[in-house]
């Protein structure tokens, strides 16, 4: 973690260039006693008619954040395709930055389950669902699993601030520095 916060105050004095996407150096995973995996966090939040965001947080053992991450999707308004494409987005990122035990929870049971039913039958999901499926069934160490939105509210707070953000960059924005001091 001390790395971590070495790397960020090192990184947060850099200016920033609309252009060019700023990336942490990915954490170093801290193992719990009987689990491998970290936890990634997804939510995604809709604006009717408009523009979608997505949120994602990658947690310690102890739930606290480690990174956060938001999204923008213009034009997407199904919450369900939202849902999917933030969780295509979470996998991708932490993949990204060499993680490859995460456990991803959500509160979109529906979505979840048809990840683990390998269900893509539905025609609004289907090719990113497959997509989706793809990668937990080629990188083995990947999982989802369904939580509560009360246990996941600090996933939507990303999500969310992301949606507020829009059209501005959202992989601009300091998520990391917002989110600590809203905690």
């Amino acid at each position: 973690m001390r790395q971590y916060h070495q790397q960020h105050q090192e990184w947060a004095h850099l200016p920033m260039d609309q252009g060019v996407r700023r990336e942490a150096v990915p954490p170093q995973p801290v193992l719990g006693a009987g689990d491998d995996r970290m936890v990634c966090q997804w939510d995604g939040a809709t604006k009717c008619g408009s523009h979608s965001a997505g949120g994602m947080v990658l947690l310690d053992q102890e739930g606290q954040t480690i990174i956060a991450h938001g999204t923008q999707y213009p034009v997407v308004d199904d919450p369900m395709v939202v849902e999917l494409l933030v969780l295509r987005e979470a996998i991708l990122w932490c993949l990204g930055m060499g993680l490859s035990a995460v456990r991803f929870e959500g509160d979109a049971k529906v979505v979840i389950d048809k990840v683990l039913q390998a269900d893509n039958r539905d025609s609004r999901m289907g090719a990113i669902l497959e997509e989706v499926i793809g990668y937990l069934s080629v990188h083995r160490g990947l999982s989802v699993r369904f939580v509560g939105r009360r246990n996941n509210r600090v996933a939507l707070r990303v999500a969310r601030k992301a949606l507020l953000l829009y059209p501005a960059a959202s992989r601009c924005f300091d998520f990391n520095g917002w989110l600590r001091a809203r905690m």
